[in-house]
């Protein structure tokens, strides 16, 4: 049930835009909306970074790095979290992780997915 599906990721070249998805269609829908979602990223070498989070009140937050170009938002008649990056810099590329904590405080992780803005 805690199964998360990522796809998007790829190369882009400085500037471009992305769209990540993060589906979750095991979940009841009622536990999709009750979690909190966000996605992390991390670079090589460097650690695990909180990008964009989406609470289940609703309420997001953006790291200082991202704010102004990084878009998270949330489907729940699809059930899916999707992350709009635009005007992607060297900087964002990472891999991409999704997350999810559920109502009972379960942490959930997606796969991994790799972004690469060549510099």
């Amino acid at each position: 049930q805690g199964q998360l599906v990522e796809s998007g990721g790829g190369l882009v070249q400085p500037g471009g835009s992305m769209r990540l998805s993060c589906a979750h269609s095991r979940s009841i829908l009622s536990t999709f909306i009750g979690s909190d979602r966000a996605w992390y990223r991390q670079a090589p070498g460097k650690q695990r970074e909180l990008v964009a989070v989406i609470k289940n009140t609703g309420a997001i937050n953006y790291a200082d790095s991202v704010k102004g170009r990084f878009t998270i938002s949330r489907d729940n008649t699809k059930k899916t979290v999707y992350l709009q990056m635009n005007d992607l810099k060297p900087e964002d590329t990472g891999v991409y992780y999704c997350y999810k904590k559920d109502p009972n405080d379960r942490e959930y992780w997606g796969q991994g997915l790799q972004v690469t803005v060549p510099s």
